[in-house]
């Protein structure tokens, strides 16, 4: 069986983990959430036993590359950066990248603004959307009964004490709840109260039987701490009104579209 090796590598500012496997032509595969390299285990050993070299970052944020406490250091430029920065770390001139759930706006997107770079875009869950002309979290539902979790998550703080009142736990009822084996089919995207509650808890996912499970939970799962800088906690602090409104968070600033350079 082909071997999945791990390597830590500097790009665009920050410590990026890769999982690779094989040779030849590089293919960049890129996780959603709440997710990690671990999602392309076997699409890595597939591609590699077809002749490519195969990567699966951490995404940033995620897993054991970096996470910046900035939330302005998240916008899809940085992130295009990111993968920029792995294709100049291992020596390619160009790959093809492919982008699951909150991935693949990641590989659309390199692969739209620079060709030059990734030279084929696959997307899997997520199609390509073109920039429309109001911002998508403006239309979407936000009432006293229910929000979408993109609006969720928009309140710094807000969903950090939800997920980590225990990570091991919301992180096995995320999966298995967006997963094919939930038969309530939890994968709900309106939020009633809190993240969770609509989600299925199975206490034990079938992988965690499997040594290769165990090490990941143990060594990824952790909680995120929101900055101390007293500026931004005093700006981000979340904030519920009488009539159950969430004070939305400051729009984002531009990133770069390479790995550091000037």
């Amino acid at each position: 069986m082909v071997e999945i090796a791990h390597r830590t590598i500097e790009a665009n500012g920050i410590r990026i983990r890769l999982a690779e496997a094989g040779s030849g032509p590089l293919v960049v595969l890129c996780h959603g959430f709440p997710e990690s390299w671990y999602s392309w285990r076997h699409q890595l050993r597939a591609l590699a036993e077809a002749g490519y070299h195969a990567v699966a970052p951490d995404m940033r944020g995620y897993g054991e590359t970096d996470r910046p406490d900035e939330i302005d250091k998240y916008t899809l430029l940085h992130m295009i950066g990111d993968m920029v920065g792995v294709v100049d770390a291992l020596g390619a001139s160009q790959a093809v990248i492919a982008g699951h759930d909150w991935g693949a706006p990641v590989a659309w997107h390199a692969a739209l603004l620079r060709p030059d770079r990734f030279r084929a875009v696959i997307g899997l869950s997520v199609p390509f959307r073109p920039r429309g002309a109001v911002r998508p979290t403006s239309v979407m539902r936000q009432d006293d009964h229910a929000q979408f979790y993109q609006l969720y998550f928009q309140t710094p703080g807000l969903a950090e004490v939800e997920l980590e009142r225990d990570p091991r736990r919301s992180v096995r009822t995320i999966l298995y709840s967006v997963s094919g084996d939930d038969p309530a089919d939890g994968g709900n995207p309106a939020i009633v109260g809190g993240f969770l509650n609509a989600m299925t808890d199975p206490a034990r996912l079938p992988f965690m039987d499997h040594g290769c499970g165990r090490r990941l939970l143990r060594r990824r799962v952790r909680p995120h701490r929101l900055p101390r800088r007293p500026e931004l906690v005093s700006q981000h602090r979340p904030k519920l009104g009488t009539d159950g409104a969430l004070r939305r968070a400051p729009g984002h600033g531009p990133g770069p579209l390479h790995h550091g350079r000037s």
